[in-house]
């Protein structure tokens, strides 16, 4: 969440950075699920699922700006935040599968799932921008 955050402030595209201020705000709240599921109380998914949707559809704007951004290609500063953030939710979400498992508690596991599901949006986002900068091909 720091991270995101931080890099926030460090990048240079406007869309690259409206991007991982929608992620840190989303770091939050999934920084209050957890220590909710901590401190013994299991989230209602339902609220944090209309959250989650609000988000996303926030998302889901700020990849159509990345797509569309002003410059054609990423700066290496920008491509270098955003292969260390993909590494990170990659990291991340393996480790929501992880602990999905191992709660016997299917609320629980429901929030966890939530969480991965959008750790995994995340690297989706971090994806389309840089492939649309030209800065990660896959072949």
């Amino acid at each position: 969440m720091k991270s995101t955050r931080a890099y926030a402030q460090q990048d240079t595209d406007t869309q690259l950075k409206q991007l991982f201020q929608s992620y840190a705000q989303q770091e939050q709240q999934h920084l209050s699920t957890i220590n909710s599921i901590l401190s013994g109380q299991v989230p209602s998914m339902n609220q944090g699922q209309q959250q989650g949707q609000q988000m996303q559809q926030s998302q889901q704007t700020g990849n159509t700006q990345a797509t569309a951004g002003t410059s054609s290609t990423a700066n290496q500063k920008d491509t270098t935040l955003c292969n260390d953030m993909l590494m990170t939710e990659k990291y991340v979400s393996g480790a929501y599968d992880s602990a999905i498992f191992e709660f016997a508690d299917s609320n629980v596991r429901q929030a966890l799932n939530h969480i991965q599901k959008e750790e995994q949006q995340h690297g989706e986002g971090i994806y389309n921008y840089l492939s649309s900068k030209g800065a990660y091909n896959i072949g």
